[in-house]
């Protein structure tokens, strides 16, 4: 199984379990989950491990997962359980990979709670919750393109131009009772501890919440509402990927049978 998702300027690094290490290596979906708030005058500066702890943002036992990055316009906390949390301006942002996680064992919910909480006077004004998912296409260097071109895409001439097959991405936008779904798709690949890469198909779905201007109480009780709200987003895009998008293709022609 893959142990760790990171997103580096668009390009998904998978890193392998200690287990996997020993026989061939099974590459199945990948997921992850980000909370973002965003808010007036959030300093980057502000983020580190001791404020985190100090604040009890996070418990104390939490042990980093790398070194931290600080700086004035990106600041970036990683811990060895998934959490990562990344400030920047106006915008602080909490992920986590979902693994083979239940839901009341994610972590960043309960952080996200915890950061509002002590930074209470904060002018908030928005929030997103972010599930992305990677489907890999082993075995099939051309399956993850061909997904959009031929599946999602209708078929003309106008995909026959150039000297290289054609790439392609999805931006969709969908109006639900409670808020603005956004779900991208793209080709993505999944690099391998040996340097070779897979083909795969990223997922990236965006439930925008605008916090209406209000009293201070009032956008904070709506702030934590949508973070209680999380599971209710990450069904509704499990729901649209997996039964909308890839019910035909699951499992036979995505992941290699063990």
């Amino acid at each position: 199984m893959v142990a760790h998702l990171e997103t580096i300027k668009g390009n998904i690094m998978a890193t392998p379990s200690d287990q996997t290490q020993k026989k061939p290596l099974e590459i199945r979906e990948i997921q992850e989950l980000a909370i973002a708030i965003s808010a007036k005058n959030l300093n980057p500066t502000m983020l580190s491990q001791e404020f985190l702890k100090q604040t009890g943002i996070v418990p104390n036992e939490w042990e980093l997962g790398k070194q931290p990055v600080l700086g004035q316009n990106l600041s970036q906390v990683t811990f060895q359980n998934g959490v990562s949390i990344v400030a920047q301006p106006r915008t602080i942002t909490f992920m986590e990979s979902l693994g083979a996680k239940k839901p009341n064992e994610l972590n960043i919910p309960n952080v996200a709670h915890q950061y509002v909480d002590k930074l209470s006077n904060a002018e908030y004004q928005g929030l997103s919750i972010t599930p992305k998912s990677l489907v890999p296409f082993p075995g099939n260097d051309q399956g993850a393109r061909k997904f959009i071109t031929q599946n999602l895409l209708s078929p003309g001439e106008w995909q026959n131009y150039g000297n290289a097959p054609l790439q392609a991405g999805l931006n969709l936008l969908y109006q639900l009772d409670r808020c603005q779904f956004s779900l991208s798709i793209n080709e993505a690949k999944i690099q391998m501890p040996d340097k070779s890469a897979i083909p795969a198909l990223l997922f990236a779905g965006n439930f925008n919440y605008n916090l209406a201007a209000g009293n201070p109480q009032d956008v904070i009780a709506k702030l934590k509402q949508g973070i209680d709200d999380w599971q209710n987003d990450l069904n509704a895009f499990q729901e649209v990927v997996n039964q909308r998008f890839l019910a035909q293709q699951q499992p036979t022609s995505l992941f290699p049978t063990t």
